[in-house]
């Protein structure tokens, strides 16, 4: 969430980072919450005035009394049930402009950073690196959906009968793979200097408001009601929920985790041949990292962030390319996001598989996430990355290893942990 003071501050810099994002009726939003902003605080010092009069006029009372100047007392007395109804009145007044402006707030997307290129679409985000030689395939190779078949190590058949579509039931060696690829995900992780965290799999409104899935993002996420809890989008939301209302430690900063979690989202509407087979899935495996560090370390942490997915693809000897994400086509909490995409040779395309970002204080304004500086506290910066999300990874790996054998080769750097380097 935006601060007021920022916006107040910067009124034209918010509408520009607005626009660039393109939010709708950026200029009159930003309007109207500079002017709640300035109706609240003219309501608080209002208000703090008629009670510092009415304390002061109270303490008069009994002195006037004493004094034997009853006529006086009781004028003190009328004046002061009136300051006191004006102070109830003055109260009601600035509840309600508090809650108009927290829900214009909340409204307003994160601002982008300087560096996010213009544009509406994905077609507009900017490629910034693309590495690793894409593969020949031999004759007859076919997509990895006609692959799980062939080799009968996922079936959405079976987890379309037990739950529906979209929620897929991996076997034998593909169930295999899929705990292979999260241990070394987990693995690297840990080397890496993170945390190993393993988080609740279901948050409250609470944490999905602190890090800015609602009220943004309730028609994506599953919904249990009568606990009135949600399944969660990616481990980002228990794991930098963690350190809601807190202040952190500076000896402690930067704060690296990584943990592992289904994720679960709904994906309404979404569905056609574009996102066959594990290309689009409502329930999925995930290793994501979190960071929470001081503002001026947040962008090098953000880089350091992506040379690690980088350093994983690259062991998994996954053709990739990097894009950074135009103003249109970003998340609503990011500032700035990196897409990493790996090749699938089969489909002939590139499929997201990774996304770092970093939300400046954006998360960490709903969080109360702070830190001590000099005495004086200050909010923090959060930034996560999927590191990496296991479908479409899966997916291209099965796709770019075919052998003319029909067979499929397991990279080398996942043999130890999946025990085999051949499927079929």
């Amino acid at each position: 969430m935006l601060q007021t003071t920022f916006i107040r501050e910067n009124k034209e810099l918010t509408i520009a980072g607005l626009q660039k994002k393109h939010y709708r009726d950026a200029e009159t939003s930003v309007e109207l919450i500079i002017r709640l902003d300035r109706l609240r605080r003219e309501t608080q010092q209002e208000l703090d005035q008629v009670l510092t009069q009415s304390n002061v006029r109270a303490k008069e009372i009994g002195g006037l009394m004493k004094e034997g100047r009853k006529a006086e007392a009781e004028a003190a007395k009328a004046e002061t049930a009136s300051l006191k109804e004006r102070s109830k009145e003055l109260d009601e007044q600035l509840k309600r402009a508090e809650a108009e402006l927290h829900d214009e707030l909340v409204k307003l997307p994160n601002l982008p950073h300087e560096s996010v290129p213009e544009g509406r679409t994905a077609d507009d985000n900017e490629i910034i690196l693309e590495k690793g030689d894409k593969p020949t395939l031999p004759e007859g190779a076919q997509p990895h959906w006609e692959l799980i078949k062939k080799h009968d190590i996922i079936d959405f058949e079976l987890g379309n009968k037990i739950s529906g579509a979209g929620f897929p039931v991996y076997k034998g060696k593909g169930a295999r793979m899929q705990r292979a690829m999260i241990q070394f995900f987990l693995n690297e992780a840990a080397d890496a200097g993170y945390t190993e965290i393993q988080p609740p799999i279901v948050v409250n409104e609470a944490s999905g408001f602190g890090t800015g899935q609602l009220p943004d993002k309730e028609g994506q996420m599953y919904h249990i009601t009568a606990e009135d809890l949600y399944l969660i989008p990616t481990a980002e939301v228990p794991i930098t929920n963690l350190y809601r209302d807190v202040i952190v430690a500076e000896s402690d900063l930067p704060v690296k985790n990584v943990g592992h979690t289904p994720c679960f989202r709904r994906e309404a509407g979404s569905w056609g041949a574009h996102v066959r087979g594990l290309n689009r899935l409502h329930q999925f495996d995930k290793v994501e990292i979190v960071q929470i560090c001081k503002p001026e370390e947040s962008y090098a942490a953000l880089e350091d962030m992506a040379k690690h997915v980088q350093a994983l693809l690259e062991k998994l000897e996954l053709p990739y390319r990097i894009l950074r994400l135009c103003g249109g086509d970003m998340g609503f909490t990011s500032a700035l996001t990196y897409d990493f995409e790996v090749w699938s040779a089969a489909q002939e395309r590139w499929l997201e598989c990774s996304s770092v970002s970093n939300f400046e204080t954006y998360q960490a304004n709903r969080l109360k996430l702070r830190y001590k500086v000099e005495g004086k506290t200050q909010l923090l910066h959060t930034l996560n990355g999927s590191a990496l999300a296991l479908p479409r990874i899966l997916a291209a790996l099965l796709e770019n290893n075919q052998q003319a054998d029909g067979s499929i080769r397991v990279p080398k750097v996942l043999v130890p942990y999946c025990g085999f380097d051949t499927i079929g």
